[in-house]
C-alpha cells in the first residue's frame, strides 16, 4: 500500500499536516480548492529563484494567512521589501479579501524534496546529464544528515526516442512504515526533446510518540519532533 498512493497523504493524521487548513461545502469547496492552485502558481511564478518549497494557507473570515517556507527568504522579500509588497497586492486582489503573508527559511535545502526535484529539473533544463545530476543530489543529501533518499526520473533521457525510467537510492526509504518522516515531491523538466518527470523521496528518520511530562496524569500524547 505504501507504494500505491502519495507518501503524504498516506501520513496525514500521523505524522503529515495538510497543507490548506480551511472548512467549506458545495461550491465553495470547489471554489476556495482552485483559488489555493492559483495561490500557490502566483507565488512561484513571482519569485522562481527563491527557493520556494511549502505554501501553507488558512483562512478565516476576512482573512487569509500564508505561509511561505522558502530556501532564500532574502530573494523572496526584495529590496526593501519591494517583491512581497507587490506580491501581497497580487494576492489580495486574487482573492478579494486581506492577506497576511508569513516567510520561513528552510534550514536544510539539500533535505527538502521539493527543493531537490526543483535543482534537478533545473540542471535537466541547461541539458546536464541525468546520471551526473541524480548522483549529486542524493550524495548532498546524505552528507545533509537524510537516512536514505530514492531519485526517479522518467522521459526521453538524453533526448533518446523511447521513454524510460531510471533511478538511483542510497540508504533505506521504508514507504510502509508510518511512524518514517518522508518528505516527497514531484517536478517536470521541460526539455527540447520531451517534458522529463522527476519524483525525490527523502527519508528523515521515525516520529515516534512519546509522553508528555506535563500530560502524564491525563494521559495525553504528543509527537516529537
Amino acid at each position: 500500500m505504501g507504494r500505491k498512493v502519495h507518501p503524504k497523504g498516506f501520513r496525514l493524521g500521523v505524522n503529515k499536516t495538510w497543507d490548506g487548513r480551511w472548512y467549506a461545502e458545495g461550491e465553495d469547496y470547489t471554489d476556495r480548492l482552485h483559488e489555493d492552485i492559483e495561490i500557490r502558481d502566483l507565488i512561484r511564478k513571482h519569485s522562481p529563484r527563491a527557493g520556494v518549497s511549502r505554501i501553507e494557507i488558512e483562512r478565516f473570515p476576512g482573512k487569509v494567512q500564508l505561509y511561505v517556507h522558502t530556501a532564500k527568504p532574502g530573494v523572496f522579500i526584495g529590496r526593501k521589501g519591494e517583491n512581497v509588497k507587490g506580491l501581497r497586492k497580487s494576492l489580495e486582489k486574487l482573492v478579494g479579501m486581506k492577506i497576511d503573508l508569513e516567510i520561513k527559511e528552510v534550514k536544510d535545502p539539500d533535505l527538502d524534496a521539493h527543493l531537490i526535484g526543483q535543482n534537478i529539473a533545473d540542471q535537466l533544463k541547461r541539458r546536464i546529464s541525468y546520471r551526473r545530476a541524480m548522483g549529486r543530489a542524493v550524495q548532498q543529501a546524505m552528507r545533509a544528515g537524510a537516512q536514505g533518499v530514492k531519485v526517479e526520473i522518467s522521459g526521453r533521457l538524453g533526448g533518446s526516442d523511447m521513454a524510460r525510467r531510471v533511478w538511483d537510492r542510497d540508504g533505506r526509504v521504508p514507504l510502509h512504515t508510518l511512524r518514517a518522516d518522508i518528505d516527497y515531491a514531484v517536478q517536470h523538466a521541460v526539455t527540447p526533446y520531451s517534458v522529463i518527470g522527476v519524483k525525490v523521496w527523502v527519508y528523515k528518520g521515525d516520529i515516534l510518540p512519546e509522553k508528555d511530562v506535563e500530560s502524564e496524569s491525563s494521559g495525553g500524547v504528543y509527537v516529537s519532533e
